[in-house]
């Protein structure tokens, strides 16, 4: 949120001088603010001396009164979750924030004894972040209450056990864990002759039997899996880690002896996870720092580039419209993402209109072994759209997805929803990740891969060497693959 913070100060200082000009008309002497500026005290010196400032100096005063803004909204509690805060407290600490900056840089100022910065500046720009600020943290407050009420941020969980422990794993899931935060996806019971409750008996879904896990880690949007493991050592047991494992699914183990232990006080101290189970937990190695700071440069760089590449962007579309008036500018690309969730991304249109039933008759001509679809020189590709995939500029409105959140800059290709059905067990784990524009294969490979299997093995390469380091190595080859127009 920080982040977003330091933009929105960035934007109040570009704003405010811009409109410097305007103010200072405002507050002169004979203004129309100068009436009311009197009645409150403020000397007729203040309008008469007020002057446009030189823009660099201003700009060092702005990035003074930065870090005190921010720690002024931190101390007021601004930081915590934005879910977690009233609609009160976001907008005092919002409007708090840029007086706790003001008054930080005024203190700076009579430190230093200088007369060269402007008291107009300075007020103009404190009232600006007064409404900037609260204003758009108060958006995305919404924003996020909206996608909670949806249960956009609920993780799916299955649980594995007895009936007897499913039962009461129901009951713990329906009375203490937020229904924001996890829902259950379904159960996968283990047979329990010493219990009179069967698996019919469960008010939550049966999802089949325990050998079924590793499908429903891929086709069902599941975050995490509990085990309520009985007293016997079992190798299901293993069997239910190594999938867990392969897949990179956060995996819960709870001791039958804990379950029927009767605790009146104790309880699992991990209190910032909702789910409270007295649990023995194992969750993939990438740490939550790695992955926000994986998702910063996905939001910067698809913004910067969507910004920055618009003429293209706007030049491509008018050219496809003319070239192929009864197409449609964009063609809505129907994949399977990260953990198996299905998502619409787009490209820009480069085939004839009735592409996807042709692909059928020309089945035979396709140089991909296993499920994937490729054919070098493919007839339903338009003239323009052999030029747009020579230099992938028809894979830029992809950045919309890498925005959104859908996919990443860098990470393993999606699949079509057809094509998943053909994968096999072990190619399943390149969903595992997020999905991304460009990729190893495209860079080590491309063209030149005509095996899924090895295509998939790149994907395995990545997802076991990731870092921020490879993320960047493959970037920079991509754009050189791109200009060398190696596309197809």
């Amino acid at each position: 949120m920080s982040l977003a913070d330091v933009l929105a100060v960035t934007a109040a200082f570009f704003a405010t001088y811009a409109s410097l000009p305007l103010v200072r008309e405002l507050v002169v002497p004979n203004g129309v603010m100068a009436p009311a500026l009197g009645a409150l005290g403020v000397p007729p010196s203040f309008g008469s001396s007020a002057e446009i400032p030189v823009f660099l100096p201003t700009l060092g005063l702005a990035a003074v009164s930065l870090m005190p803004t921010l720690l002024t909204v931190f101390l007021l509690g601004g930081y915590r979750p934005l879910l977690d805060q009233s609609r009160t407290r976001v907008l005092l600490s919002s409007a708090l924030g840029p007086i706790g900056g003001l008054g930080a840089t005024a203190m700076v100022i009579i430190a230093l004894r200088s007369h060269e910065f402007s008291r107009l500046f300075l007020f103009a720009f404190a009232g600006t972040q007064t409404v900037l600020f609260p204003t758009w943290r108060l958006l995305a407050r919404a924003y996020k209450v909206k996608r909670l009420q949806s249960g956009h941020y609920a993780r799916g969980v299955v649980l594995i056990g007895t009936p007897r422990h499913l039962r009461w794993a129901g009951d713990h899931f329906a009375r203490r864990v937020p229904q924001h935060a996890y829902h259950i996806v379904g159960a996968l019971p283990i047979a329990d002759e010493s219990s009179d409750i069967s698996a019919g008996d469960l008010t939550m879904p049966v999802l089949g039997g325990v050998d079924r896990l590793g499908d429903l880690l891929i086709h069902r949007p599941i975050n995490d899996v509990v085990v309520l493991q009985p007293a016997q050592d079992s190798q299901w047991l293993r069997d239910v880690i190594k999938a867990c494992d392969y897949f990179r699914v956060t995996v819960r183990i709870v001791p039958e002896s804990v379950l029927g232990a009767g605790l009146r006080d104790l309880r699992a101290e991990r209190t910032s996870d909702p789910m409270g189970l007295p649990a023995l937990t194992l969750s993939p190695a990438s740490s939550v720092q790695s992955l926000f700071l994986k998702r910063l440069f996905d939001v910067l760089g698809s913004s910067i580039m969507l910004l920055l590449l618009s003429p293209i962007l706007l030049v491509i579309a008018i050219a496809i419209k003319v070239t192929t008036p009864n197409q449609s500018v964009l063609y809505r690309w129907r994949v399977v993402g990260y953990k198996g969730r299905p998502f619409v991304g787009y490209k820009f249109t480069t085939m004839q209109k009735d592409a996807d039933a042709q692909k059928a008759a020309l089945d035979h001509l396709n140089e991909m072994q296993g499920p994937a679809f490729k054919i070098k020189n493919d007839p339903r590709v338009t003239g323009l759209g052999r030029f747009l995939r020579k230099y992938s500029l028809n894979e830029l409105p992809q950045l919309w997805s890498v925005l959104r959140g859908d996919m990443s800059l860098v990470g393993p290709r999606p699949p079509l929803e057809h094509e998943l059905e053909r994968f096999e067990y072990w190619h399943k784990r390149k969903l595992s990740v997020k999905p991304g524009i460009t990729c190893l294969w495209q860079v080590q490979g491309r063209n030149a891969i005509s095996d899924f299997d090895d295509w998939v093995r790149l994907d395995l390469q990545y997802i076991d060497t990731w870092s921020h380091w490879t993320d960047f190595k493959i970037l920079v080859r991509t754009v050189t693959a791109v200009f060398r127009g190696t596309g197809s």
